[in-house]
């Protein structure tokens, strides 16, 4: 191969060859891209409360939230991979995520253990129906790889759900 030719080659769109056909690319790369700065955006967020929690329940909710923050973060690059394969790019740049992302930040200088711990319930119920729409996308285009990735990152969400809603229960 000639110089001209291999830097048509370095010089193309990145394209996985894939047999799910152009829209299906084009529409499940992108939802995955928007899941993808999602759930780095979750990620950061339930790092920052790990980080920045104080009160007498801090050891228990400082552990919570460093295993559900480790468990969110190794979503990221199976999303990312998978956007890949099936053709499409993905993110790019912090400013990209800050673009795409449904997940609020929380820059406060101050917030509650329990308001943190709200916020993230509401968060990862949010992220829940978020993965739910990529389910439903992905199952119309016969993607059964996307599909069953999806499954098991509605159950991870419904999990932290759970302990966010039970940690958030009032005492009497």
């Amino acid at each position: 191969m000639d110089k001209k030719v291999a830097h048509q080659h370095r010089s193309q769109p990145l394209s996985t060859p894939t047999d799910l056909g152009e829209e299906a690319t084009r529409d499940i790369s992108a939802a995955l891209t928007a899941v993808l700065a999602d759930v780095f955006a979750l990620y950061l967020k339930t790092k920052n409360f790990h980080w920045h929690l104080s009160g007498p329940h801090f050891r228990d909710y400082h552990l919570m939230l460093d295993e559900q923050g480790a468990e969110i973060f190794a979503m990221t690059d199976d999303i990312a991979e998978r956007a890949r394969k099936v053709g499409g790019p993905t993110l790019k740049s912090i400013g990209h995520i800050s673009r795409l992302q449904r997940i609020l930040d929380n820059d406060a200088d101050f917030v509650t253990p329990q308001d943190m711990l709200s916020e993230l319930r509401d968060d990862n119920k949010q992220l829940a129906g978020i993965l739910r729409q990529l389910h439903e996308l992905t199952s119309l285009y016969n993607d059964h790889a996307t599909t069953s990735l999806t499954e098991n990152w509605i159950d991870e969400a419904e999990r932290r759900l759970w302990f966010l809603f039970e940690a958030t229960r009032l005492e009497l």
